[in-house]
């Protein structure tokens, strides 16, 4: 019955979900006719560089949908911008079990939207297609070209690598402050590229933005997190049947946010200490049992939000539990083990600070070591949380 209601919960949250994520946010489009329309657009956060999109003139008309062939530019405010531009790309394969024997890049003329990240005099643009990741620049609106990066098989069957992208920052970017040197440390990464336009346009006191730009502690919270848990202990040894035992639990919670997706996953991370102290008699001649369990549950999952408004959002999470008995922790005077099992939870976060959670963990065996004996111990819990950063 356990498992059909939790069943329906997580149903219901998905099917919650489907809909709470379609956000329209403030933004615009520049048409084939350079006229700029103020509107709302569908934010996807895309992973992979758009085609098309959607959008609303305002909160209560119809969604429309623009595609790159009547859009030159469209942004959201504040957060991206994509450019319509006719560029030359080479989309040779990086894996190393594609890897061409050419040194040069191979280019073909395509239509793209390319994604601003930083801009100013000069100007970075990514172009993300699956496993291709691309570069590209300007300055001062001049053409836009590519970044060059290339690996490459040498016919003695090693890869090397087309660094031309720091010969093209070398020339086109010039800087007093800007020496050859660190130019040759580069990666072609985003961060990398980034940090250097950055400190390109700042060389040249032009003023920029970053679209890249994040807060420091967007991407990291820690919760202290103590419970009210409600656990149940079903076993073989006498006939044990405790159910509906209330106790104290208390966790420490390290949360990163995964940056993409518009922040809505996170890997969790959290030690637990949690204690289920019980005597109980048994029927006829058996005699009492006495629990007595105490552990460090190390809870290892993964999170993901359902954004209701600005302060408020729901998560459901599911983690793998790692539980060590601490040295007494025994039934009468059967040891319990070291043992795992699930935890699924679903919970509701207010102003990135406070938020409590329903928690369901599966039975957890307790008494593994023993052939004869087994013993399953399953808890709901109640957790509520305080975040310190």
């Amino acid at each position: 019955m356990m498992k059909i209601k939790l069943l329906f919960l997580f149903t219901t949250i998905f099917t919650f979900n489907c809909y709470s994520q379609i956000s329209f946010e403030n933004g615009y489009y520049i048409d084939n006719n350079n006229q700029k329309i103020n509107c709302l657009i569908k934010n996807l956060d895309w992973g992979n560089n758009p085609t098309e999109f959607k959008y609303k003139l305002s909160g209560n008309s119809e969604i429309n949908k623009k595609t790159i062939k009547s859009v030159k530019e469209f942004g959201i405010h504040n957060a991206l911008k994509y450019v319509r531009s006719f560029v030359k790309i080479d989309r040779s394969s990086n894996k190393s079990n594609e890897l061409d024997t050419e040194r040069k890049a191979k280019f073909q003329e395509e239509e793209l939207f390319l994604k601003v990240l930083v801009e100013g005099k000069s100007i970075l643009y990514s172009y993300v297609d699956g496993s291709l990741t691309r570069y590209f620049y300007s300055i001062e609106k001049s053409n836009i070209k590519q970044l060059v990066f290339k690996n490459y098989i040498t016919p003695e069957y090693k890869i090397k690598a087309n660094n031309r992208f720091k010969n093209q920052l070398w020339i086109d970017l010039k800087c007093a402050d800007i020496k050859k040197n660190k130019i040759e440390k580069l990666k072609y990464r985003k961060s990398d590229l980034v940090n250097f336009f950055v400190a390109y346009n700042s060389c040249n006191n032009q003023e920029y933005i970053n679209f890249e730009q994040k807060e420091k502690n967007d991407l990291f919270n820690l919760t202290i997190r103590p419970r009210l848990n409600n656990a149940s202990l079903v076993s073989n040894y006498r006939n044990t049947n405790i159910k509906n035992e209330l106790g104290l639990g208390f966790g420490i919670e390290a949360e990163f946010i995964l940056p993409f997706n518009k922040n809505k996953w996170s890997v969790i991370f959290e030690p637990t200490y949690q204690s289920f102290i019980v005597k109980k008699s048994t029927d006829g001649s058996l005699g009492d049992v006495i629990v007595n369990y105490s552990s460090i549950e190390l809870h290892s999952g993964v999170r993901h939000y359902s954004f209701i408004n600005d302060k408020s959002k729901i998560f459901i999470n599911a983690s793998l539990i790692y539980d060590s008995s601490l040295n007494d922790s025994q039934i009468n005077s059967l040891n319990i083990t070291t043992a795992y099992n699930m935890a699924f939870g679903l919970g509701y976060n207010y102003n990135d600070k406070y938020s409590i959670e329903l928690r369901h963990q599966t039975p957890r065996h307790v008494l593994s070591s023993y052939s004869n004996w087994n013993a399953d111990y399953k808890t709901i819990s109640i957790i509520f949380g305080y975040s310190l950063f």
